[in-house]
């Protein structure tokens, strides 16, 4: 059966949404079942059983099936309440079969075991506890209540043995059921156990991004401060007749002015990433504008050689996020220290995303860092703190709804973040 699961459904309803397709897929067993048990007791057997009525209770049980399909691929909410309901509703067809063909000396009368078993691994105590009273009533009702077969003259000297057929059949039937369905909704209960444990760890790397976010902008608060009077009396410096004669110490004075001005631009840049109104507001512009002045940047800044491919096609108008832009300096910035030579970036578009990958020629990823990726100190190098380059790139990525991939290539690595446009961009596309 296709997967009829909604994209958007919450990850804490997967697991009822799961266990319900659970049901309705064993509800087409169950009909399938019925109706060759049905046929071939009144074909092979010579047994006459209230055919027109047998086969509507299967036809409601296709009803049944339809609605609970249309239920899943809305998207409804899968509550203990409606499990139960679509496990009483198996109980009451279960019993109208029983009801018509010979109540509970019928050896199916088991398959009763089924739903309790079911009931006690997918819902709620109480509803559980329901669900046996129930059974154990309609089994009671069925010892008293019920529409007796007419056996052929050549089947009544051999019912006991036929009934013990009967009864091995379902036990059969009842095993197989039992370890195909809850084997598997104790592993839909299981993948929602490691989502919820994905959340979790999301939540804690999270936290410690904010205490990174927090620390740097308290440093970036004090470095203000001692920056701005460096330059201003570097400006003053300057200006001094004595430096003004000497032009190699005028051109030191010069150095430590950009250097200062450098420092100064990196504050404003930590503090605009963590939302203070000391930073400057984000601009608008295009993927290919922005790209292009990062590596631009960044490579003039280096000093390092990069070979870089703009195949994004018609450019898209978008906010230059200081936060995005960090995130790929830090990629450009693990692909240096990772290359032998040569850096490799490509902006390309694929769909309603932009994709950049940057390469390197260096050693590539180990294994134990591939199975890690995207957490905290996951590096090579041997030198505590390292390892977070790469760790605030995927996080950075996925809040703004992408993915990051690594690939070792026969020399070298390339790790590729995919950007939903949406997500950046900034209303008017330059269309």
């Amino acid at each position: 059966m296709t997967n009829v699961r909604p994209p958007w459904l919450p990850i804490g309803e997967v697991a009822g949404h799961d266990n319900m397709l659970l049901l309705v897929q064993l509800r087409w067993l169950a009909v399938a079942g019925q109706l060759v048990t049905i046929l071939l007791t009144q074909l092979a057997f010579d047994i006459h059983l209230p055919m027109v009525a047998m086969l509507g209770v299967l036809g409601a049980l296709v009803m049944l099936n339809g609605v609970s399909l249309i239920l899943l691929r809305s998207g409804g909410r899968i509550t203990n309440e409606v499990l139960s309901g679509a496990l009483l509703l198996d109980v009451a067809a279960l019993s109208a079969q029983l009801y018509l063909s010979g109540g509970a000396t019928n050896p199916f009368v088991s398959l009763f075991l089924l739903q309790v078993v079911l009931g006690s691994v997918l819902l709620d105590r109480w509803s559980s506890w329901m669900l046996v009273v129930v059974t154990t009533l309609a089994f009671a009702l069925l010892t008293r209540f019920y529409q007796p077969i007419t056996l052929p003259p050549s089947i009544m000297l051999s019912l006991f043995a036929l009934h013990i057929q009967g009864m091995w059949v379902c036990f059969a039937l009842v095993a197989v059921l039992l370890v195909m369905f809850v084997t598997r909704i104790n592993a839909n209960l299981r993948e929602q156990d490691r989502r919820f444990a994905d959340i979790r760890r999301q939540a804690v790397e999270e936290e410690h991004i904010v205490r990174i976010g927090l620390l740097a902008s308290g440093a970036a608060h004090e470095l203000g401060t001692p920056l701005a009077s460096l330059s201003v009396i570097l400006g003053d410096w300057k200006r001094m007749p004595a430096i003004t004669r000497d032009p190699e110490l005028l051109r030191d004075v010069e150095d430590m002015q950009a250097e200062v001005m450098r420092c100064k631009a990196i504050v404003t840049g930590i503090l605009m990433s963590s939302g203070d109104p000391r930073g400057e507001a984000s601009t608008q512009t295009s993927v290919r504008v922005l790209f292009d002045r990062i590596v631009a940047d960044w490579a003039a800044a280096r000093d390092r050689n990069v070979r870089y491919a703009d195949a994004f096609g018609e450019d898209v108008r978008i906010a230059s996020d200081v936060v995005l832009q960090q995130a790929v300096v830090n990629l450009l910035d693990n692909a240096a220290e990772a290359a032998a030579s040569a850096i490799d970036v490509t902006l390309a578009r694929d769909g309603d995303a932009l994709t950049l990958t940057v390469g390197d020629d260096g050693r590539g990823f180990a294994a134990e860092q591939l199975e890690k990726l995207g957490k905290p100190y996951n590096s090579s190098k041997a030198e505590q703190g390292h390892g977070l380059g790469l760790f605030l790139v995927s996080n950075v990525t996925r809040q703004l709804g992408g993915t990051l991939s690594v690939t070792n290539r026969n020399r070298g690595a390339a790790v590729t973040i995919r950007l939903p446009l949406d997500t950046i961009r900034t209303g008017d596309d330059g269309r």
